[in-house]
């Protein structure tokens, strides 16, 4: 075991969305909707579509090599990679392992974590444990999804809402006070059913022809009853990070949230009292992402020059499990 350090600190980001765009009209030429109803309902004008035969370690490989360049290491100096995603290419191996091969990283601790949209804050406690533990130096951390492969096609409610995309950071030591400050994650597993993709797992396994028919291998989403918890338990895990250090929100120069609707990121920041300027919204034009959102967000406010040394960041998800959680840096 190496030697513990006091905080660990983003070194690197990167993102990449595929290049095909599916808009508000053109599904309104696959289910009964319309541009209007989609943005008013979502804030939604479009979405990104992976390649057919795309999986998502590959699409996240362009991601995972900008994060690694821009953190000023090799990849040879990864030893450990953490992917977030409820859609790997395949059950095994896994979507880490996959990658860790595509980038010639070598021998070291690859896996997946599955806590859906709320993967990447829960990626990054890993990380910072890991780091603080001595037990890795430097983490390639990839939240990354297919969303729209295990969209329902059919459902007008429901596939309206995802992406593809993936979004990458280098988690290592920090010389100085900036870095990860803290993270909570939570889960409830007895509300599981509200999100739910219960094909692919060992309940429905071998998939048969009535599960397909029937829609099991794809997502399904009580609307209703996400909306109602997200919005208190996105609120109560932000106030809770902040109190728990001794921040108010009047400290926060920046709110990044899980894009899982414009109406619940709307609604988290009229709880919390945050004025709209302060929170990143990526949903108009990718769509949920799942695990993705918020490193994809991460990355692009880094290269509009968003943020700024010592920056206070909060990053909050809630996703499938239940989970839900926050992160709290100082860039």
């Amino acid at each position: 075991m190496g030697q513990s350090i006091l905080r660990s600190k983003i070194l690197g980001t990167g993102s990449y969305v595929p290049e095909e765009v599916l808009t508000n009209k053109q599904i309104e030429k696959i289910v009964d909707t319309t541009d209007e109803w989609i943005l008013e309902r979502t804030g939604i004008s479009e979405r990104r579509i992976a390649p057919k035969g795309v999986g998502v370690s590959e699409l996240s490989l362009p991601a995972a090599e900008n994060a690694i360049k821009a953190s000023g290491l090799h990849a040879s100096d990864i030893d450990l990679v953490i992917f977030s995603t409820i859609t790997p290419d395949s059950m095994c191996p896994s979507a880490a392992c996959w990658l860790q091969s595509n980038l010639n990283i070598g021998n070291c601790p690859a896996f997946d974590l599955n806590a859906a949209c709320s993967g990447f804050v829960y990626g990054l406690q890993c990380s910072d444990a890991y780091l603080r533990s001595g037990l890795a130096k430097n983490v390639l951390l990839v939240g990354a999804d297919i969303m729209t492969r295990v969209a329902d096609w059919t459902d007008r409610g429901n596939c309206i809402l995802w992406g593809d995309g993936a979004g990458a950071v280098v988690v290592g030591q920090s010389d100085d006070e900036s870095g990860i400050i803290d993270t909570i994650t939570y889960s409830n597993g007895s509300e599981g059913e509200l999100i739910l993709i219960v094909g692919g797992g060992s309940k429905l396994t071998p998939i048969s022809e009535e599960d397909v028919k029937s829609n099991a291998h794809l997502l399904k989403m009580n609307g209703q009853g996400v909306f109602k918890t997200a919005v208190k338990n996105f609120s109560d895990v932000s106030l809770e990070i902040l109190e728990k250090n001794g921040m108010s929100l009047g400290d926060l120069d920046l709110f990044i949230p899980h894009q899982a609707n414009i109406r619940i990121i709307e609604a988290i920041a009229k709880r919390l009292n945050l004025p709209m300027e302060q929170v990143v919204v990526t949903i108009k034009k990718y769509a949920n992402m799942s695990a993705a959102t918020i490193p994809v967000a991460l990355d692009e406010q880094i290269k509009n020059e968003r943020i700024k040394k010592s920056d206070n960041i909060l990053l909050a998800a809630f996703g499938g499990g239940l989970t839900w959680g926050a992160s709290l840096l100082k860039w």
